[in-house]
């Protein structure tokens, strides 16, 4: 009788068990932790949930690995004590729902295995021939690159109709309202019909002929700084040293980053139609005697990720679509624009200061990586005035409108997105300055270029003024499916941009 009462309380466990083990898999029951209004409508709108097939795609389809394995009960348990954790802990009025939409979240909860047991055939009959193209690539590059479906499919999980899964083309009707109107007002019956006259050093505004926009440049005046860190200096690199002095002639630096709206005037005047060959393209950039410049293909997608365009920062376009940039408006304007040099670019940055920053505060006050802040919180009253960056960007760029300028009158010098300089990165390039240089321009050649002033999901250490950083061209495309692969848009980086630089033309007195 022992024995038989064993056995029939160890088969109720069983069945007990794998009940509330099906039960605790329900859409239902993930809502309990996990429901907000958004997330529940933007899903009911999903390819996974509204499709012509009338098949729905429960929750734990995607949020956790197929079923079957210890891997599916490893992660069920793992997010299960996670979600009852946030649940007793957490208001759910305070969390940040939007960067959970973000890519960089959402590869944290999808599983690449769960979405390819349910998509075994990549190559359905309707496919596109640029859909054939990308599940090539990642038929053959995935392990090797660590691809994810949802890289390249964000929005068939949760609705967002920011996001555009598709290479733009005929421009403007099927790049999207949103688009097609900024491109609309950059070519618009109010037009510029000849660049600003510069007869005096001082600020002024940037007319691009043929267009409605403008750019606003800040008149930089020359002199002598101490460029980099000196070993010993909190949170300093080691390409950071040795600290030098530099002397920088006068120049004129755009107030802000290029805005959108500054570059689809260019992609419009521009444009190359179809894959222009790259080295079609670098030759007919690279003449002397050019009277024009090739322009950007079609992007795939939205590039401004759907955060919005106007003035916020032009994003992910390359160092070569930068530079194509500087020498369409050159041409524009019959003025010299450039990419700044990395002395340029931090001697501007500090606006004549000395300190990690070009406001109060020092990198141990702001870092979220201190043990002292991690107990007590980081004041970030002052640093907030001044800067986008992790802790106040909400995982995106904002508006140059959102901070105050430094003492220059630039802005987002520091944060928001990384800005070009033209020079190669080189480690030990300080190394190889001489102290008290005259416009320094770094090595000869390189295979990647110097990046600065940070981004908008950087810890603040990463955002000093003397901070170095490079491009990472080859991961930066890494889940460009073309070959070869694109030489005006990045795949795989969002928070890049940059400012340009005006010479001074000649005769124009700087004293």
């Amino acid at each position: 009788m022992v024995a038989l009462a064993g056995v029939v309380l160890g088969a109720s466990a069983v069945l007990i068990g794998n009940y509330y083990y099906h039960k605790s898999s329900t859409n239902e029951s993930c809502m309990v932790c996990h429901y907000h209004p958004e997330a529940d409508d933007s899903w009911k709108k999903s390819m996974h949930y509204n499709n012509g097939s009338g098949v729905m795609t429960e929750c734990v389809a995607c949020h956790l690995p197929p079923e079957g394995g210890i891997d599916h009960f490893a992660a069920k348990a793992k997010m299960g004590m996670k979600d009852v954790w946030s649940y007793l802990t957490k208001n759910k009025e305070d969390i940040d729902w939007d960067s959970k939409g973000e890519l960089e979240h959402a590869v944290k909860i999808v599983y690449n295995e769960s979405c390819k047991s349910c998509h075994v055939n990549l190559f359905p009959s309707d496919i596109s021939d640029d859909g054939v193209a990308a599940h090539l690539y990642y038929e053959q590059k995935e392990k090797e690159y660590d691809l994810q479906c949802i890289s390249c499919h964000l929005n068939v999980g949760h609705f967002n109709p920011n996001y555009q899964h598709a290479r733009m083309t005929d421009v403007p009707s099927s790049m999207g309202s949103a688009l097609g109107g900024l491109l609309a007002a950059s070519l618009g019956s109010s037009t510029y019909t000849e660049a600003a006259p510069v007869t005096s050093f001082q600020n002024f505004k940037e007319t691009i002929p043929g267009t409605s926009v403008h750019v606003d440049m800040v008149a930089i005046p020359g002199g002598t700084f101490a460029m980099g860190s000196d070993q010993g200096d909190a949170y300093s690199n080691a390409d950071e040293y040795p600290k030098h002095n530099v002397t920088v002639s006068p120049f004129f630096m755009s107030q802000v980053e290029i805005t959108w709206n500054q570059y689809w005037a260019f992609y419009a005047e521009t444009m190359s139609e179809g894959r222009t060959p790259p080295e079609t393209i670098y030759a007919n950039n690279s003449r002397e005697d050019v009277d024009a410049v090739s322009g950007p293909t079609p992007p795939f997608g939205t590039p401004d990720q759907g955060w919005g365009m106007g003035d916020r920062p032009a994003i992910t376009m390359t160092h070569y679509a930068a530079q194509t940039f500087c020498q369409w408006l050159s041409l524009k304007t019959g003025k010299k624009y450039r990419l700044p040099t990395e002395a340029e670019w931090e001697y501007a940055a500090r606006g004549g200061t000395t300190t990690p920053y070009f406001f109060e505060g020092e990198p141990g006050d702001f870092t979220n990586d201190s043990f002292w802040n991690g107990i007590f919180g980081v004041d970030t009253t002052g640093i907030n005035h001044f800067v986008i960056y992790a802790n106040n960007a909400r995982n995106r760029t904002q508006d140059p409108s959102k901070v105050a300028p430094n003492p220059f009158g630039l802005k987002n010098m520091l944060g928001n997105v990384m800005e070009y300089c033209s020079d190669w990165y080189g480690e030990n390039a300080y190394a190889n300055i001489q102290d008290g240089a005259l416009d320094p321009q770094g090595p000869e050649s390189g295979t990647e270029h110097v990046v600065r002033g940070g981004m908008y999901s950087d810890d603040a250490v990463n955002l000093r003024s003397a901070a170095r950083a490079h491009t990472n061209h080859d991961a930066w495309l890494r889940t460009d499916p073309q070959n070869p692969k694109s030489i005006w848009w990045y795949s795989d980086i969002k928070g890049i941009g940059f400012r340009i630089v005006c010479e001074v033309p000649e005769g124009i007195a700087t004293n």
